[in-house]
């Protein structure tokens, strides 16, 4: 019975650290949003993307407002956002999104997990040429008709449409455009009066590495490494 109870504490705990980290990451999020274009989410899509990807991962609405009336305080932390490129085990290219008041600790910090996860932090467009940087909305598939939807956001700049798995298993539609294209995407989505669970900004490989299931274990090591940090918002890899 102990035995059970302490695997059962141990997941728990392991949930509130990934809940934690989300809620660190999305306040960053909203700090920058509110920094570029205001505390208003109907005149700034960034934010609105905020509010979405806050509701996605059950952060309280009370913290998401405190974060922005944090943002426009005289001491608001001043994030500058640095993507950093390098090599994991195995030859698989990693992506690392940061969010930094100090990127001499950042670098650091990046280069260390790097170095002690068996890879090498690269030059700035040493991996990146291997990545598209997309708009990704995640949609609840209830009342929604995905043929016909295609056909409707192709104008708006939909590159791709499919299904996928969502913050918690579950079944949604994933829609994908280019990044220049982000803004209209979401507008589209808006008017016709559908709200995703989540609207990201991601970085989808188009060359990929095949692995096997031992290297598949060691990149992600480091991938885990690197998500702990602090600094870190997210990471992407180009595993086959």
């Amino acid at each position: 019975m102990g035995r059970i109870f302490e695997v059962r504490k141990s997941t728990m705990f392991a949930r509130w650290d990934r809940m934690a980290k989300q809620f660190t990451r999305i306040g960053k999020e909203i700090a920058i949003a509110v920094k570029a274009g205001g505390p208003d989410p109907a005149t700034n899509p960034a934010l609105r993307r905020c509010y979405q990807n806050a509701k996605a991962v059950n952060m309280p609405k009370d913290r998401v407002e405190a974060a922005i009336k944090r943002a426009m305080g005289k001491e608001m932390d001043n994030y500058e956002e640095i993507l950093y490129e390098g090599y994991g085990p195995h030859g698989v290219a990693i992506l690392v999104e940061t969010a930094t008041d100090n990127h001499v600790r950042t670098v650091a910090n990046i280069k260390s997990h790097f170095n002690k996860g068996g890879g090498a932090l690269g030059n700035s467009g040493s991996v990146a040429f291997q990545f598209k940087k997309m708009g990704v909305f995640k949609l609840k598939p209830e009342g929604l008709n995905a043929e016909d939807l295609e056909l409707e956001l192709i104008d708006f700049g939909l590159e791709e449409l499919g299904e996928g798995g969502g913050e918690n298993g579950e079944d949604v539609l994933v829609v994908r455009c280019g990044f220049t294209n982000f803004g209209h995407m979401q507008k589209a989505l808006e008017e016709k009066g559908i709200t995703p669970i989540s609207a990201e900004l991601e970085w989808i490989p188009t060359i990929t590495v095949p692995v096997t299931d031992a290297q598949a274990e060691d990149v992600s090591k480091l991938i885990e490494r690197l998500e702990q940090d602090d600094d870190v918002q997210k990471v992407f890899h180009n595993m086959g």
